[in-house]
């Protein structure tokens, strides 16, 4: 059981889901399990997955019902809603089928999503990157905007945190989620007085005993820097974030020629994405669960701040101490 701190007394994005603190343990691609939503949920933060993580409608649903069976604590999902998810429609629909607390869009328009949702009570919160798609999303009547910022893990950004913030504050009223940056109490106060209202961590949770990735990768959460964070387009057809493994630096982090010729013809750039997408995905699920040479660790810059595995629940414990003592 948590108890409110407060410092969050006031804080709208607490009062918004009914949370102890403004933090949601980003939905991670094959890393958010069952167990970790559980854990961060207790920890008295929200948390979200992606419904990719699971291959079945079957399987998406069981996730669903295991979580609430264990808390009633509000958590969401990741929707991916462009083209190149063909399970978009069928997980929307479990979705709004199960009630979920809110969804998390990525990559594509929300305008169906938030359509749906409303009616049904589901938040809607929006990824977006710049001033342009935020717009877009606030006209659309995104409940809130996630502002992935350059610092971010995995698909990230290209405006710094403490730019993009600002902005962002300055043009919506609509509660705004830093997405990036942010892996120690020092960085979540900083990302508050920029004006987001709560920020989105994932690398940091991805360090945690509930964490399911290899021990070679959280070793290499440890050993490596925010200087070893390269961006990849070797993976999903759109710049990834990935530790700069020797073999990252051997295959390269840029498309090859002839991907990047068949993603500029029209009749074929989806299919290629698709594939692209799924080749990477792969190699990715082969690097996070085992022992390769071949290694894609996806990571963000915050990994400086990663020197150790701890339990989720201490990782929260943690993050939340620091702040409340600066």
């Amino acid at each position: 059981m948590t108890t409110n701190s407060s410092n969050f007394n006031d804080n709208p994005f607490c009062k918004l889901l009914g949370i102890d603190y403004p933090i949601i343990m980003a939905p991670m691609f094959l890393v958010s399990n069952t167990k970790m939503i559980i854990e961060a949920l207790e920890s008295g933060i929200t948390a979200a997955f992606p419904a990719l993580n699971y291959r079945t409608d079957e399987d998406f649903r069981a996730a669903i019902n295991e979580i609430r069976a264990k808390t009633n604590k509000p958590f969401g999902v990741n929707l991916i809603v462009n083209k190149s998810n063909l399970k978009y429609k069928t997980q929307l629909e479990t979705c709004l089928e199960m009630g979920v607390d809110f969804i998390i869009t990525s990559l594509g328009s929300p305008e169906e999503t938030i359509k749906q949702c409303k009616p049904k009570g589901i938040k809607v919160f929006c990824d977006v990157v710049d001033l342009k798609f935020a717009q877009k999303v606030a006209d659309l009547g995104a409940d809130a905007i996630i502002a992935v910022n350059s610092e971010a893990g995995g698909h990230a950004g290209n405006i710094p945190q403490k730019e993009l913030i600002p902005l962002l504050k300055a043009n919506f009223d609509i509660p705004i989620i830093s997405a990036g940056g942010v892996a120690t109490g020092k960085q979540l106060k900083a990302a508050l007085e920029l004006g987001a209202v709560a920020v989105s961590v994932g690398t940091l949770f991805m360090a945690s005993e509930e964490s399911p990735i290899s021990d070679d990768y959280k070793k290499a959460l440890i050993q490596f820097g925010a200087k070893d964070i390269v961006r990849t387009s070797n993976l999903s057809g759109t710049p990834l974030t990935v530790i700069n493994t020797p073999y990252v630096q051997k295959v390269g982090t840029e498309a090859s020629a002839l991907q990047k010729m068949l993603l500029k013809n029209k009749r074929l750039k989806k299919w290629v994405k698709l594939f692209i997408t799924y080749r990477g995905m792969k190699s990715i699920e082969k690097s996070t669960f085992k022992a390769s040479y071949k290694t894609f660790y996806v990571a963000g810059p915050t990994i400086e701040d990663i020197h150790a595995v701890k339990p989720l629940k201490n990782i929260v414990k943690d993050l939340i101490a620091e702040y409340s003592n600066i």
